[in-house]
């Protein structure tokens, strides 16, 4: 849940990506390190083995606005995919504030999918957050595969009730409003139950130059 810092003045958020083995979790927070101007973003750590899986987590701390006098931070991590690291999906999900679920348009990979949404769900509860009490954004990735799922039939698999958002995580397709979405949630779903007159809850934008990075604004 969102952790304040008085130390620092700061409010911090934890998102975190899950979704089935290389289904582009992990290349979403790469875009989103190189595309990001680095005055808004902090070091990506990342641990992978020989097969270039992540077996731990990516952290990736983001700044963007103010909650009264607190600058806010949000943090992205990833979850490990593979069924044998559940308990660390479990440990990084403790104090989730949202979860970005990536989910692979591959026809192929549909019982992956469900078995990782499950499992995320799973995770959720054991960690005593419940699934209907934070946001939840779902990314259908690598839309340019040849013959990927419908999209209704992955929002019917997976009992959506928001739009979903269709991406290419290795062209950035949708990388950054996935990412603007989420966070757009949180801080409304945050100030709405905030005194109004201590909260600023002006909307963050992630914006690309063409040929540039992304820097963060309000409006």
């Amino acid at each position: 849940m969102a952790l304040y810092r008085k130390d620092s003045g700061e409010v911090q958020f934890k998102i975190v990506y899950c979704g089935p083995p290389q289904g582009g979790k992990t290349t979403n927070l790469h875009y989103i390190y190189r595309r990001l101007d680095p005055r808004w973003r902090g070091d990506l750590i990342s641990i992978d083995t020989e097969q270039n899986r992540t077996i731990s987590f990516d952290f990736l701390p983001i700044h963007s606005t103010k909650i009264g006098e607190f600058d806010v931070k949000f943090q992205l991590y990833t979850v490990p995919g593979q069924k044998i690291l559940k308990e660390t999906r479990r440990a990084v999900l403790a104090g989730a504030d949202a979860v970005v679920f990536v989910a692979d348009s591959d026809p192929e990979r549909r019982e992956a999918n469900l078995e990782s949404f499950e499992d995320c769900l799973l995770c959720l509860k054991e960690n005593r957050i419940s699934p209907d009490s934070i946001p939840i954004v779902f990314q259908y990735n690598k839309r340019d595969i040849p013959g990927a799922v419908p999209p209704h039939e992955l929002d019917e698999m997976f009992a959506v009730r928001h739009s979903s958002l269709l991406a290419s995580a290795t062209s950035g397709y949708q990388v950054f409003a996935t990412l603007d979405r989420i966070t757009q949630m949180i801080l409304q779903g945050f100030c709405s139950k905030s005194v109004k007159s201590e909260v600023d809850s002006t909307p963050v934008a992630l914006q690309r130059s063409p040929n540039g990075p992304v820097s963060v604004t309000k409006g």
